[in-house]
């Protein structure tokens, strides 16, 4: 510790002995050594004001005198320090399976919102518990895409994440705070039509289809082959993602292990003759599952697992391969299933290199093409997203008949969830339900007896 300072130069001033204030330039400055962390605390007083100096310096002298007093430190992480520190922790619980890679890129997204908000630079030990008390507010305002509202849900989730963090960093001694007083919302209706998901209605989904069976099979303009690979697998990705409702995260770490062909020969005859669909089982385990818990389900394909298996085929060279996709292409990939996926099994399904995912935003470069060549023209102001791929399948799945127990072992949610976010009642269901006691007699509606 260094001793204290009994000679002082011409442009320095003692602050009950502890303290100096000098000039950096036409401003004045302050430092005061800090005994327990060892340093020196040192920050500007902001005046050009002998005198407005002293005041203010001896009001910082008993600020921190009180916290030295109350056990508290001068120094400390700031905010972006913190988020970085906690982040480091989720990465292990990654490792360890206690939540998935695209439940951390959420968390990422989270905290990415929450130090623009609180500043990156703020510093944790200076957080008080009302500094967000109008995060909601702020984060309601309209984001940049499609200039929507965000969902009440949304922010809440958000808060969650970030006050999970904040007790993490209390128990270390890094904040002050366990948490932070969000302001109380009003509870969801959850019968409130607003509310729920947007969806594609049957129309449009049949037109995106028809767009989809062209897509994936187009050259890209450029002639290039990786951007024509990558066009094929977006298209794949957008297609399967309509047919499971499966989560984007989901489907990203999907790998071909997982896709099982022992129901490959089981055809699936469409109306009128015409093309043969295949059923396939797809194993999501409970590793990149959002509730952690692994669910079997089949698909009829439409010829889109053939073209991403076409295309890990052409990547590793398999020899004998036909050298353009064909009918003839999908009879040499199921006569050479076994072998190929011994080769691929490790493999990401929706990839270029069989190791790294497509890209969130090659995703979007697609769906937003897909949109636009199936004339989905008010996609934007109805708030329609990637996501509402899963919301339109399980909305669709209900609305058909199918009990909400079953749709919700397809899609790896609970039946609340279900109830709550995706159950509408759409005005065919309410035609019917209204008909219910009517019969057609002769082409009229008759009350029955």
């Amino acid at each position: 510790m260094p001793n204290k300072k009994t000679f002082y130069a011409d442009d320095e001033i003692p602050i009950y002995d502890e303290a100096v204030i000098h000039k950096r330039g036409d401003y004045w400055q302050m430092r005061m050594w800090l005994v327990k962390e060892g340093k020196y605390a040192r920050f500007s007083l902001k005046t050009r004001n002998r005198d407005t100096a002293i005041d203010k310096a001896k009001k910082y002298y008993h600020e921190l005198k009180a916290g030295e007093l109350a056990g508290k430190t001068y120094f400390s992480l700031t905010t972006k320090q913190g988020v970085e520190l906690w982040l480091e922790q989720r990465k292990k619980d990654i490792k360890a399976e206690l939540i998935t890679e695209g439940r951390y890129k959420t968390i990422v997204t989270h905290l990415n919102h929450f130090l623009k908000f609180i500043g990156k630079d703020t510093k944790l030990k200076e957080l008080a518990r009302t500094d967000c008390e109008n995060y909601f507010n702020e984060r309601r305002q309209t984001k940049k895409r499609n200039e929507i509202k965000i969902s009440q849900s949304t922010i809440v989730n958000e808060q969650s994440t970030i006050n999970a963090m904040i007790s993490w960093l209390f128990k270390r001694n890094e904040t002050y705070i366990e948490a932070f007083d969000f302001k109380k919302l009003k509870p969801i209706d959850a019968g409130d039509m607003a509310l729920k998901r947007p969806i594609f209605d049957k129309d449009e989904l049949k037109r995106m289809a028809k767009v989809l069976r062209v897509y994936v099979h187009e050259q890209a303009d450029d002639k290039n082959d990786k951007n024509n690979t990558t066009k094929a697998i977006c298209g794949c990705f957008n297609a399967i993602a309509m047919l499971t409702g499966m989560r984007r995260g989901e489907m990203l770490q999907l790998k071909w292990e997982n896709i099982s062909f022992k129901d490959v020969e089981r055809e699936v005859r469409k109306p009128k003759g015409g093309r043969v669909d295949a059923l396939f089982e797809i194993t999501v385990p409970g590793a990149i599952s959002k509730v952690r818990r692994t669910r079997q389900f089949m698909v009829g394909d439409d010829g889109y697992v053939y073209v991403l298996l076409y295309a890990a085929a052409k990547r590793i060279k398999f020899k004998g391969l036909p050298a353009s996709y064909s009918a003839k292409a999908e009879q040499f990939l199921i006569k050479n299933l076994n072998a190929l996926r011994k080769l691929i099994g490790k493999d990401l399904v929706f990839s270029v290199d069989g190791e790294t995912a497509i890209t969130p935003r090659a995703i979007y470069v697609h769906f937003d093409n897909l949109l636009e060549r199936a004339e989905i023209v008010d996609a934007a102001e109805r708030g329609i997203v990637h996501y509402s791929f899963r919301h339109s399948f399980i909305t669709h799945k209900v609305n058909s008949g199918l009990d909400l127990m079953t749709v919700a072992e397809m899609a790896g949610t609970s039946v609340a969830q279900i109830e709550k976010t995706y159950y509408r009642t759409t005005r065919e269901k309410m035609r019917s339900n209204a008909l219910s006691d009517y019969d057609v007699v002769d082409g009229s509606i008759v009350r029955n007896k």
